[in-house]
């Protein structure tokens, strides 16, 4: 799908903020308010916003601590990859998982509420997968930067 002018206005306007009226957004975009609804039912159908979410200040929701975990599998066949992704899916801590290249075999960022939290994910999710090689995992102190906006 291509992208125009119009769809990259209004899609950088909706990652600013998505709780934008349609008449708020066709001013902003400078669009009339019709086009504007079809355009972003289109961008919704065609899946290029995949789903309009409230992103939480995790600071004041409770006691959080983020790590940022490499996984090394020892085999790394399609149907043991997938797999492993199937296995971290499942898990609501798991925030994102990246199949990366080279190093290890997996990159995941993981939220939980505390170190204890983190131990029992960590022997769930790594220590009891017999394919699970190598863990190697990052504590953060101090997040100075955090966007979901991808740039247009």
């Amino acid at each position: 799908m291509q992208l125009d002018e119009l769809d990259k206005r209004i899609l950088q306007q909706l990652q600013n903020d998505s709780s934008l009226t349609n008449h708020e957004l066709a001013q902003r975009v400078h669009a009339s308010a019709p086009t504007c609804l079809r355009r972003v039912k289109r961008l919704m159908d065609e899946g290029v916003i995949a789903r309009q979410v409230a992103i939480l200040d995790a600071s004041k929701t409770g006691p959080a601590l983020t790590a940022i975990v490499e996984i090394t599998l020892d085999h790394q066949a399609t149907e043991k990859l997938l797999e492993f992704e199937q296995l971290v899916a499942r898990e609501v801590a798991v925030q994102q998982c990246y199949r990366v290249s080279p190093g290890p075999d997996f990159v995941l960022v993981i939220q939980v509420a505390d170190m204890a939290a983190y131990h029992a994910l960590a022997h769930r999710l790594f220590a009891t997968q017999a394919n699970v090689r190598n863990v190697r995992s990052f504590f953060s102190i101090l997040r100075s930067k955090f966007e979901t906006s991808i740039a247009l």
